[in-house]
């Protein structure tokens, strides 16, 4: 017999029930087996009695009792080597417990029904000798490019995952939106909830969502480049934001706001400028800029808004 063993759930089983969990790591394991370990309270999440059918989520701690079966192997899986030069020149900072990337805008975090080439099914390309894959700990829109940070243990993804939920990570996002804000700066308190395949603002029974926003410049009337900090980490927080409260959807964005403009570049204009997060190594502060993609510099040109201008983007938070 082995030892207790405590298992972090991560960014990819996000929201999914205990037992199909159970399934993806632990297949040999047969659902009666599990069903009685539950009931003898052998099994907890985050310190408490669990049932089968519960919902796990991310960076919860999930008690596992010695068992005769062995968990799921993580095989490296084979990649194709334009997925590995992909993946490995994505590469913004890296250490012992964290790897931070510049994600292209098109390429999906994690894989669907329809989406089958995305950052989750390339880790393995991102292992540099350690023996474990690499871990999700938070996500960007399909569409979104910029900076992206994964774990590269398990140990790390904990304490990342935590470090995301709380306020210890700072993020800042560059937008071209169509329209210039009334108030040149600002924070927006607005809550969100999903409805249907979209996210709206519920200011009744949504969750908080809180963005602070500043104007960097505008092009008279017509369209505007805002930095943008999200101090809550809902789903098209953002978007929704600049659409719905502000009134300025995000050039390119099909889903809210459909704004465009033409001489623009083509796809969403918002971009994950930068970071800055503790390590769980080194213990000290990472600092990350992700350069502006091709398609907003065409943006930005088309516009007269200079990037070089505002090289230090994490002065914002300082003066929000």
């Amino acid at each position: 017999m082995g030892q207790v063993e405590i298992a972090v759930v991560q960014e990819k089983d996000n929201d999914i029930r205990l037992d199909r969990w159970f399934s993806r790591h632990y297949p040999d394991l047969k659902h009666g087996m599990l069903e009685r370990l539950l009931k003898n309270k052998n099994i907890r999440v985050n310190k408490v009695r669990a049932t089968a059918n519960q919902h796990v989520v991310t960076g919860d701690e999930i008690r596992i009792p010695p068992l005769d079966i062995a968990p799921k192997k993580d095989v490296p899986v084979s990649l194709k080597k334009s997925d590995i030069e992909l993946m490995q020149n994505m590469v913004l900072y890296k250490d012992n417990a964290m790897i931070i990337l510049n994600k292209p805008a098109g390429l999906a975090v994690q894989g669907g029904s329809k989406t089958v080439h995305h950052i989750d099914g390339m880790l393995d390309a991102l292992r540099f000798g350690k023996d474990e894959k690499p871990h999700l700990v938070h996500r960007l829109d399909k569409e979104t490019s910029g900076v992206l940070v994964v774990a590269r243990t398990t140990v790390a993804a904990s304490k990342l995952t935590a470090a995301f939920k709380g306020r210890d990570v700072h993020k800042v996002y560059w937008a071209v939106v169509k329209g210039v804000p009334k108030m040149a700066r600002g924070k927006i308190d607005a809550s969100l909830t999903k409805k249907n395949d979209r996210v709206v603002v519920d200011m009744d029974g949504g969750d908080r969502a809180i963005s602070v926003y500043n104007t960097v410049d505008a092009l008279g009337k017509t369209a505007a480049w805002l930095e943008l900090s999200p101090l809550t980490g809902r789903t098209h927080q953002l978007r929704v934001h600049l659409s719905d409260v502000l009134h300025t959807p995000i050039l390119g964005d099909d889903k809210y706001g459909k704004a465009t403009l033409d001489g623009s570049g083509q796809g969403l204009q918002l971009h994950a400028r930068a970071i800055e997060i503790i390590s769980p190594d080194t213990h000290k502060k990472v600092t990350a800029v992700a350069p502006l993609p091709a398609h907003m510099r065409e943006t930005f040109d088309f516009l007269g808004f200079n990037e070089k201008e505002n090289t230090c983007p994490f002065n914002f938070l300082i003066r929000r």
